[in-house]
């Protein structure tokens, strides 16, 4: 019989880079021939629900953080009043509902974290990871840290990310007592390691994204490819609402006469998006979002997996920095760590690029593949480690 080993992952995450990152997760664990399952959260989803909005009710002060979700606000209240987008939104959430039980293998129910603490007490290792599952109000809300795993259960965090470059100080003790918690920790970027350093006083390895584990002819194994668009288009994947990021993408449509394919509103709400693609599609879950990477003459994008899965597939990519610098929210320093890896920071883009310029730019398949190649192998080593036997 194969030991188990649990994952603290999230599975369920509406959102394609979430639910990929698990299942990349899931599948590695599950090829080192161990029975991999996911930890189900609703039991307990209220607690973490209600510790995360009390988190965020204490930066009302902070207007770039009111400004980020209040666009996720518009959105639930544009599906109460727009029925075609509500009636969109719901197309998409059953592709990835569908998503969800073809491919994840997940727990019993728990009624409570004590519950989930005595089940996991017989299990090889409690993996958390990965994705930003240590943001503030993540830490906040006291899942992701695995505080309710009892102290002799082996644990361990591979490619977690804090998502930020600093913490509050206020949350420094507990972080600190957290992680030490934790026999193995591994993080996603240089500025976790680095807080990981200053806050625990632990060096530990960075090591890649679960989804890297996997190279492009592996992927093909596990997510079947498959021609959506059958015209060359530009694969557009925005989740914030810079309108000049639209703006580059259509002068990039007029320049090569390719179709604007993109995936709308999801972080939140946006009107213009409306008239901005020429292929909108919404029966799209995490296989069909891959297979439209894989087909994509190029891929614009403002997100780190978009990212990820355009490298991984050689496709001529660029990212915009969605945040500001000095937003409270602003994750860039995970594109930043995800740039120095793959070893093409030109192709990280401001609002001030010219799209002369990009179409002039070349990329070095080969070169970023052997980059990631480089971080993946120490990673797979890492993985055996932590779980042991």
């Amino acid at each position: 019989m194969k030991k188990r080993v649990n994952l603290a992952a999230c599975y369920f995450q509406k959102n394609y880079g979430s639910m990929l990152q698990a299942y990349a997760l899931q599948e590695a664990v599950s090829s080192l021939g161990y029975e991999a399952e996911n930890l189900r959260i609703d039991g307990i989803a209220r607690e973490i629900r209600n510790k995360k909005l009390g988190y965020y009710a204490r930066q009302l002060a902070d207007w770039s953080v009111v400004k980020e979700k209040a666009g996720m606000v518009r959105k639930v209240w544009q599906k109460k009043r727009n029925k075609t987008f509500a009636c969109n939104s719901q197309i998409r959430n059953r592709k990835f509902q569908e998503f969800q039980q073809s491919f994840f293998k997940v727990s019993p129910y728990f009624a409570s974290k004590k519950a989930m603490g005595e089940y996991v007490k017989d299990c090889q290792a409690v993996i958390v990871g990965s994705d930003q599952l240590w943001l503030p109000s993540n830490i906040t809300a006291d899942y992701y840290t695995l505080n309710f795993v009892p102290l002799e259960v082996r644990k361990a965090a591979y490619a977690t990310s804090f998502g930020v470059s600093n913490l509050p100080k206020r949350m420094h003790e507990f972080v600190a007592n957290f992680l030490n918690r934790i026999d193995y920790v591994s993080v996603r970027e240089e500025k976790g390691r680095e807080l990981v350093a200053s806050i625990a006083h632990r060096e530990v390895p960075v090591v890649c994204d679960p989804t890297m584990l996997f190279a492009k002819e592996e992927w093909a194994k596990l997510i079947a490819p498959q021609k959506i668009i059958q015209d060359k288009y530009i694969f557009c994947y925005f989740l914030g609402n810079n309108f000049w990021q639209r703006e580059i993408a259509c002068k990039l449509r007029e320049k090569t006469g390719y179709k604007i394919v993109s995936l709308l509103h999801m972080d939140e709400y946006v009107a213009a998006d409306e008239f901005f693609p020429d292929i909108a599609p919404y029966d799209v879950g995490p296989a069909e979002f891959v297979n439209l990477i894989r087909n994509a003459e190029y891929v614009l994008t403002d997100s780190f997996h978009g990212t990820v899965f355009s490298a991984l597939h050689g496709k001529d990519f660029f990212t915009f920095r969605r945040f500001s610098q000095k937003a409270t929210l602003s994750t860039n320093s995970r594109m930043d760590s995800l740039f120095s890896l793959l070893g093409v920071p030109e192709r990280l883009l401001d609002e001030h690029v010219n799209v002369e310029d990009m179409l002039k730019m070349c990329l070095d398949v080969d070169r970023v593949l052997a980059r990631i190649e480089k971080l993946r192998r120490p990673s797979w080593a890492y993985i055996k480690q932590a779980i042991g036997d």
